[in-house]
């Protein structure tokens, strides 16, 4: 075979050209390889990862705190299972595109005030069985986009005015399972969105504090929410039952209670009062001095004992005085009917007989017989 310009090629040439182009590939290949590599975040050890680290599980690894080298582009972190009692400032501070957080059966005590405020596209939270006694007010507010925040199994006994402001995404809330005894009607009136909301086993008081969020709970069942259970623990007459199963007259002593704290604070101040106020001067003898008016204390009226007994003991007896008076009224009506039937009869059997008592042919017969035996 001849090579350009008539001259015959070299032996060996062609397998020295395929050898070249075999480099060339193989050194584009690992270039690129190195480059996907780089490309691709590295997993914190001992967590595991998918394949483009979207997805990190640090799940049931005894850690006691969040590992400090997640990658930026995580989606989803699964801190479930661990040993964290607290979150260390800045531990989500690079991860600004997380939608889900897992912080399940750990041992969180206490929350910063800014633990979230890196996460503003959050859409999923989940706290649930941990040892939190209270929360901060400003806790939720970087979370604009949350859907769903599951805070069941932990110690809340009250949540603080304002915890759910400017979240108008949250689609499902979980309280399940704390020491909750009374909620506050305006704490939920910014959730216009809520669809699902768990409070059961919780100690609730179906007293006064609770009757507003009883009207929160009718208008959110009357728009398509859907609630578990409400039980009550207090008082005794009402525990077990359900708290939107308790008439909202069961709750009219509650407005004489206002009543009576709103004329207690209108009062005109004085000075103020002492057990311990100094005894009258002895009058002089002479002629009996003007009265002064009085400036002791004045005597506290006694609080009126109110109880749900009370209440329900008055709705039996208005219960059964108003069917006394219903079967009194039957009992009636049912003696008229009788008694005009009965003058009817006799009417009708007086007319039968007023032609007999007027013939006179019977009068005269009557009349002879007198005056023979006369």
């Amino acid at each position: 075979m001849l090579a350009p310009g008539g001259s015959p090629e070299p032996r060996g040439t062609k397998g020295h050209t395929w050898l070249a182009l075999w480099r060339r590939i193989s050194w584009l290949a690992c270039w690129i390889a190195l480059c996907t590599a780089e490309a691709d975040p590295a997993c914190p050890f001992p967590c595991t990862c998918d394949g483009r680290g979207l997805q990190v599980d640090c799940s049931g690894l005894g850690l006691t705190a969040p590992p400090p080298d997640l990658p930026a582009a995580t989606r989803s972190l699964l801190l479930l299972n661990n040993r964290l009692s607290s979150l260390p400032g800045g531990a989500f501070a690079n991860l600004s595109g997380l939608q889900r957080l897992d912080l399940s059966n750990n041992f969180l005590d206490r929350l910063p005030r800014m633990a979230f405020g890196d996460l503003a596209n959050l859409t999923e939270l989940q706290l649930r069985n941990n040892s939190l006694r209270a929360l901060d007010a400003a806790l939720l507010r970087p979370l604009p986009r949350l859907r769903h925040l599951d805070l069941s199994l932990n110690g809340l006994s009250r949540l603080p005015p304002g915890l759910f402001d400017g979240l108008p995404a949250l689609r499902s809330l979980s309280l399940r399972a704390n020491r909750l005894q009374s909620l506050d009607r305006r704490t939920f009136e910014p959730l216009a969105g809520l669809q699902l909301l768990q409070v059961a086993d919780n100690p609730w008081e179906c007293d006064c504090h609770l009757r507003d969020f009883k009207r929160w709970l009718e208008w959110f069942s009357y728009r398509g929410g859907r609630l578990d259970q409400l039980a009550c623990t207090l008082p005794k007459e009402l525990r077990g039952k359900d708290m939107r199963m308790v008439p909202m007259e069961m709750f009219n002593y509650c407005s004489q209670l206002e009543d009576q704290n709103s004329s207690a604070g209108q009062e005109v101040s004085g000075p103020p009062c002492t057990k311990a106020s100094p005894e009258p001067a002895k009058p002089k003898p002479g002629p009996e001095p003007e009265p002064e008016p009085s400036t002791a204390c004045p005597q506290k009226q006694r609080p009126r004992p109110v109880s749900v007994r009370r209440a329900i003991g008055t709705v039996i007896i208005a219960g059964v005085v108003c069917g006394v008076v219903c079967i009194m009224m039957v009992v009636a009506a049912a003696y008229g009917c009788i008694y005009a039937s009965l003058m009817a009869k006799y009417h009708r059997e007086l007319k039968k007989r007023q032609p007999l008592m007027g013939d006179p042919e019977g009068e005269q017969e009557d009349q002879k017989q007198i005056s023979s035996v006369a």
